[in-house]
């Protein structure tokens, strides 16, 4: 079934292509198209316009249609997360043996008295440092 699809899917982009090459701008005629100079249009008194915007509207709706239908074969054909890889389990094996490490290093708490800090005084007259100029660019 997917693959009829896929092959309808692709006639169904070739026909677009087809139609949209066949348009012409807005003052052309169809018959200016297959090669004869005559001002008679091939489709009738209201030329091609209506006949290829139409077309072209009929066969783009088949073409998302189709790519729809193709996206949810897809989604249904897919399988993640029903097995579990072998190096997910090596990955997952690796961090519970870490996590079951008891003796790792652990840092002191180091408790710091405010009279122990040093002090530090701001002179509001002292002129600032400049900072060293630094080339633009």
């Amino acid at each position: 079934m997917e693959n009829l699809i896929i092959v309808g899917h692709v006639l169904i982009a070739v026909i677009i292509i087809g139609l949209i090459l066949l348009q012409q701008g807005k003052g052309a005629e169809v018959g200016a198209t297959f090669g004869s100079g005559s001002s008679q249009t091939l489709f009738g008194a209201s030329g091609s316009g209506n006949f290829f915007a139409k077309a072209t509207a009929v066969i783009a709706t088949i073409f998302f249609v189709s790519s729809f239908s193709l996206a949810v074969i897809a989604k249904q054909n897919a399988n993640i997360g029903d097995d579990s890889s072998p190096a997910l389990e090596e990955i997952s094996a690796e961090v519970n043996a870490v996590e079951a490490l008891d003796d790792l290093p652990v840092m002191e708490e180091v408790e710091v008295a405010a009279d122990d800090l040093p002090d530090v005084s701001v002179d509001e007259n002292a002129p600032a440092e400049e900072l060293p100029e630094t080339p633009e660019g």
